[in-house]
């Protein structure tokens, strides 16, 4: 049986986690001077991007761990700190470095690989969305379950594509007030999420607290 209600709650985590009106700003500072033509095929390259390395995190995320010894737990922990990092500066109304270092930001010189580096990589598909879906993969008890979660993840590049496709309209029509708002309310989901996250790590940690 479908879990619709479940695949729907991580559908909303990763739209707060990867918040692609958010990111419209930095993908249209990034594209400055391009041809529309360029930004589009620009927007549907990043979309292709961020949609193979969650797919990726899906399915090899926990072997990934296992290899490195690292518990589910402990992963909990770590990629619930890095959310709410990330939901803070969201809700100052930035993106913040663990999503966009200085150096990365200087990497928009080069067209050919902006569109991974750093559009795609870290500043959409970056360590918070990698992390929820690594958490999400593992709670699916089997392979169809874990085939699921491509829905979510397809979902959410179809929206960064027409997010960043649509990113010169949607500056005219938010403004940055507006993108402002919502970067901050999702931070504000976000964070709410980053607590559950750190508290089911803690508990995986030391059962004897939830007795």
């Amino acid at each position: 049986m479908v879990e619709w209600a479940y695949l729907f709650k991580i559908g909303i985590a990763l739209f707060a986690i990867v918040n692609p009106i958010g990111s419209v700003p930095i993908f249209i500072g990034a594209t400055d001077g391009w041809t529309a033509r360029d930004r589009a095929r620009t927007a549907k390259t990043v979309s292709f991007a961020v949609f193979a390395v969650l797919s990726v995190s899906a399915f090899l995320g926990e072997k990934i761990l296992d290899f490195f010894s690292i518990s589910i737990p402990s992963f909990q922990v770590g990629g619930g700190i890095l959310l709410m990092l990330i939901a803070i500066s969201m809700m100052h109304g930035k993106l913040g470095e663990s999503r966009q270092t200085a150096e990365e930001a200087q990497a928009v010189a080069d067209r050919q690989a902006i569109a991974i580096v750093p559009l795609s990589i870290p500043l959409l598909a970056g360590p918070g969305a990698i992390s929820s879906m690594i958490i999400a993969a593992q709670q699916s008890p089997n392979l169809p379950s874990k085939a699921l979660l491509v829905l979510p993840i397809g979902i959410i590049a179809l929206l960064i594509w027409l997010a960043l496709g649509l990113s010169t309209r949607i500056t005219q029509r938010m403004g940055t007030i507006g993108i402002n708002v919502v970067t901050r309310l999702m931070g504000l989901i976000l964070a709410a999420m980053a607590v559950e996250f750190i508290a089911h790590g803690i508990e995986g940690l030391f059962p004897g607290l939830a007795s």
